[in-house]
């Protein structure tokens, strides 16, 4: 099969490109990373979110240390070809580094930042090391 698809991607200067990944049952919005070929490639081939960390400078499979892989039930590319949507399965309900459901977890609040979920596991029994 031609692989003719990852050539719509609208790719940064440095081959990059946000993806989205939103709950594909309640349609919240868990949180946005980049991906870079490999990471969408992968991401369509394993049915699991793979993306590019730029901090570590290396392929990341979601999940691969917390266990909270992302089973993922669609892939959309924006209209600009500049931003990808995946419609994902959040295993263990926790998508953030932080233990809760969303990194979306602050909202903004007569000029504060108001943390406004819950933790519902500590970083520290997720990332055991």
């Amino acid at each position: 099969m031609s692989e003719n698809w990852l050539s719509k991607v609208n790719w940064s200067e440095d081959g990059l490109v946000s993806a989205i990944a939103q709950d594909a049952t309640t349609g919240r919005i868990l949180m946005v990373a980049w991906m870079d070929r490999d990471a969408l490639h992968l991401t369509w081939q394993k049915g699991e979110a793979v993306y590019w960390s730029r901090s570590r400078k290396k392929l990341w499979h979601k999940g691969e240390e917390s266990g909270h892989l992302q089973k993922v039930k669609e892939i959309r590319l924006d209209c600009d070809g500049d931003a990808i949507l995946l419609q994902i399965e959040q295993q263990g309900g926790i998508a953030c580094h932080t233990g809760r459901e969303s990194c979306f977890y602050r909202r903004l609040e007569k000029g504060q930042w108001v943390e406004v979920d819950a933790v519902l596991k500590s970083p520290e029994e997720i990332y055991k090391k």
